[in-house]
């Protein structure tokens, strides 16, 4: 079993960062892929961004390249979801996920989950 807990959500103003963790426990940290998905109201639960175990391969959804970037430190069991230049668009509720070893980019794919963290950008 592997737990996640995200933090770093809230309301900020559009064109406004955030940075996003996910502190994992459990199992071996290293031994998993990470992912980070979103889910707004009436909508269903979409691919974000994604990195692999050792750092090496990392996805981006095309809504947010260029302006999120996700990142991980083995050492501290942690991934990080840095947010620039955000719009309302990217108004949701954000979940980190891991599955074992490779990316993924569909949900059906991940085996762990937080519970949420929510972000709310105003116009």
């Amino acid at each position: 079993q592997v737990q996640l807990v995200e933090s770093g959500g809230g309301l900020v103003q559009g064109g406004d960062s955030l940075r996003l963790s996910c502190a994992a426990s459990g199992r071996t940290f290293s031994n998993y892929a990470m992912g980070w998905f979103r889910q707004a109201p009436g909508k269903e639960r979409e691919f974000v961004a994604a990195i692999s175990w050792n750092g090496y391969v990392i996805r981006y959804e095309d809504s947010v390249k260029g302006r999120f970037t996700i990142s991980r430190d083995n050492a501290k069991n942690t991934v990080y979801l840095q947010m620039n230049s955000l719009k309302p668009e990217d108004t949701a509720i954000y979940y980190c996920a891991a599955r074992v070893f490779n990316v993924a980019q569909s949900k059906n794919e991940y085996h762990y989950w937080g519970q949420g963290t929510q972000v709310t950008v105003s116009s």
